[in-house]
């Protein structure tokens, strides 16, 4: 969806476009990329790529609705060296899962 919006954003930030949790939770409405990435290098109009999870009530936007909200944030550049091997984790290889509750654990 566009939204006639364009930001200019400082080098070392960067915007994420995120649902509006009250067209969430009220009307099933969310952004089917979220969080949406702006870099501050994009001089474009923000497009937000909505949709409508309640499959029996369509929703209307119309022009000036609220339709999302946007989060700035400082973000430092990360460098990237390749290495042969990692260094160990407690997590380790775990995945999807796999950081849920103990039972029977103690501190």
């Amino acid at each position: 969806m566009n939204t006639g919006v364009r930001i200019a954003l400082p080098e070392g930030y960067a915007a994420f476009v995120v649902p509006r949790s009250g067209l969430a939770a009220t009307h099933g409405i969310t952004i089917v990329n979220s969080p949406g990435t702006i870099d501050a290098g994009y001089r474009g109009e923000i497009k937000v790529a909505l949709l409508n999870t309640d499959a029996r009530e369509a929703f209307d936007i119309a022009v000036g609705d609220r339709i999302a909200q946007i989060i700035v944030m400082p973000v430092p550049h990360a460098r990237f060296i390749p290495v042969d091997a990692l260094p160990e984790s407690v997590r380790g290889e775990g995945g999807f899962g796999s950081t849920g509750y103990q039972t029977g654990a103690t501190s």
